[in-house]
C-alpha cells in the first residue's frame, strides 16, 4: 500500500512551483521598497509562548495547535502563527537595542488542526510583516499601506479594507464588563464553548463562527463606543493618515480578530470570492503593544499582519490573473550517437557556466522523442548534433517561436546563443 501525504497538506512542484516563486518574489520586492528585512524563526516553539501571547482561550490555542513533548517532558507546539515567535526573537536577540523601528517579514510554513476547506489547510504558508518600536498611528498606516500596495502589485481586484479599534488596556476592561453583561442576557442562545469562554474572555465570544452565536450577538455593544480619549485620538489619526495616502477603508465594529495580543487597531482586507467564501478575509492584522511585555520585555509598540499565501493564489486564479512561467530553456541541444552526445554535454555545460538555462538529452531518447521533449519544455531554440554535424562543422539552429531555422557553424554555436 502506498504511503500518502497527510490530509490538509500539499506537495508543491513542477508547474505549480513557479507560481509560488512569483509570489515570493513580489513579497521580497515590496518588502525591499518599504525597508523590511527577512527573519526566519523555528517551525516549533515552546507551547507556553502561544498560550501567553496568543491567549489560552482562543480557538488557535484551545483547538488548533499541534503540540508534542520531548524526552524531557518539555512541551512544544508547531507554530500556528508567526507573530509570537517573531516577538520572542526580537527580544531574545536584543533587536530592541538597535535603532528603532525594527521592520521584519517572514514567509513560513504554519500549522493548525483546522477542518480542511478551500484555502485552509493543516499546513499552510503565511507571509507576514511585523514592525516594532513605535506606538504612533503612522506605524499602523505604514503597515496597512504596505498590504494595499502589495495587493495592487498582484492586480487583485474588489478588495475592501475594514478597520476597527479594540482600545487599550483600560478601555478594554470597561468594554469587557459591558460585553459580559450583554452576553449574560443571551446565554441560552450560545454554544457551549461561548458559555464557558465569556467569563474569562468575553471578547472571544464575538469571534465565534457558530451562526447561532453570531445572530444572538448582532446587537452587542461595540469596542469603538468604549474607547478612551487617547485611543479615540489614535484611531482618528490612523484614518487621517490613510486619507492622506488615498487608501479607502470602511469602519467595521465587528472585527475583533481571533488572537488575544491585539490592542487598538485591528484590520482586515476582504475580497468577494466564490472559491473562498462570499466575503473572504485574505489579510488580517493589527497593533499588539503588550506582546513584547508578555514575552518578558518592556512594553513596546508593534503592528503587523499575516496573509495566507494559498488563499492569495486561489484568489488570483479565480480572478483570471495570469502568472507567466519565465523558466523556459533558452536552448535544447539534442544528439545522435555517443560522439554527438558528448559534444552536446560539453556545449551545454559551457553555456550553463555563463548563466544560461540549457537542456540536453540524458535519458537516451530517439531524435524524434528529443524534438517532442524540446517542444514540451518550450525551449526557444533547438539544435541536433551528430557525427555528420561534427564532421562538417554545420548544424541547423531552429527558432521554435518563429518556426524558422538557419545553418550555422557548430564551432560558433556558443557565440550565437550568447549573442
Amino acid at each position: 500500500m502506498k504511503i500518502k501525504r497527510p490530509k490538509g497538506t500539499n506537495d508543491i512542484f513542477g508547474r505549480e512551483s513557479y507560481k509560488w516563486q512569483f509570489l515570493e518574489n513580489e513579497i521580497r520586492q515590496t518588502c525591499k521598497i518599504f525597508g523590511i528585512q527577512e527573519i526566519r524563526t523555528p517551525i516549533f516553539e515552546y507551547k507556553n509562548l502561544f498560550e501567553r501571547g496568543v491567549g489560552e482561550t482562543t480557538d488557535v490555542v484551545q483547538k488548533e495547535m499541534f503540540t508534542f513533548e520531548d524526552r524531557g517532558g518539555r512541551e512544544y507546539a508547531l507554530k500556528p502563527e508567526s507573530t509570537a515567535g517573531t516577538a520572542r526573537a526580537y527580544l531574545e536577540n536584543s533587536l530592541n537595542a538597535d535603532v528603532q523601528p525594527t521592520k521584519l517579514y517572514y514567509i513560513a510554513p504554519t500549522f493548525r488542526d483546522e477542518r480542511n476547506q478551500a484555502g485552509r489547510f493543516k499546513q499552510f504558508h503565511q507571509f507576514g510583516v511585523e514592525v516594532f518600536g513605535s506606538f504612533d498611528a503612522s506605524c499602523d498606516a505604514e503597515v496597512i499601506s504596505f498590504v494595499y500596495e502589495f495587493l495592487k502589485r498582484l492586480n487583485i481586484k474588489d478588495v475592501t479594507l475594514k478597520l476597527n479599534s479594540l482600545g487599550g488596556n483600560e478601555c478594554r476592561k470597561a468594554y469587557n464588563e459591558k460585553l459580559k453583561c450583554f452576553i449574560e442576557t443571551k446565554l441560552d442562545n450560545l454554544c457551549e464553548d461561548c458559555k464557558q469562554r465569556y467569563k474569562k474572555n468575553p471578547l472571544r465570544v464575538l469571534d465565534c463562527k457558530n451562526n447561532n452565536c453570531k445572530e444572538a450577538l448582532k446587537e452587542a455593544p461595540t469596542t469603538i463606543d468604549s474607547l478612551d480619549e487617547e485611543c479615540k485620538n489614535h484611531f482618528e489619526s490612523l484614518k487621517k493618515y490613510l486619507d492622506i495616502m488615498n487608501i479607502p477603508y470602511e469602519i467595521d465594529s465587528k472585527i475583533v480578530r481571533g488572537l488575544d495580543y491585539y490592542t487598538k487597531t485591528v484590520f482586515e482586507f476582504v475580497c468577494k470570492s466564490e472559491s473562498l467564501g462570499s466575503q473572504s478575509t485574505i489579510c488580517g492584522g493589527g497593533r499588539y503593544d503588550n506582546l513584547i511585555k508578555e514575552c518578558g520585555g518592556q512594553a513596546t509598540g508593534a503592528v503587523g499582519f499575516g496573509i495566507g499565501m494559498e488563499r492569495v493564489l486561489i484568489l488570483m486564479e479565480e480572478q483570471g490573473i495570469k502568472i507567466e512561467d519565465d523558466s523556459r530553456p533558452l536552448i535544447y541541444i539534442g544528439s545522435m550517437g555517443e560522439t554527438g552526445f558528448t559534444k552536446a554535454q560539453q556545449i551545454a555545460y559551457n553555456l550553463r557556466k555563463k548563466g544560461l538555462y540549457v537542456e540536453y538529452d540524458i535519458v537516451r531518447r530517439s531524435v524524434k522523442a528529443q524534438l517532442k521533449y524540446a517542444d514540451r519544455i518550450n525551449a526557444k531554440y533547438v539544435v541536433i548534433i551528430g557525427d555528420n554535424e561534427i564532421e562538417t562543422d554545420k548544424v541547423n539552429l531552429k527558432d521554435m517561436d518563429k518556426s524558422e531555422q538557419r545553418e550555422i557553424n557548430l564551432s560558433n554555436l556558443e557565440r550565437e546563443i550568447l549573442n
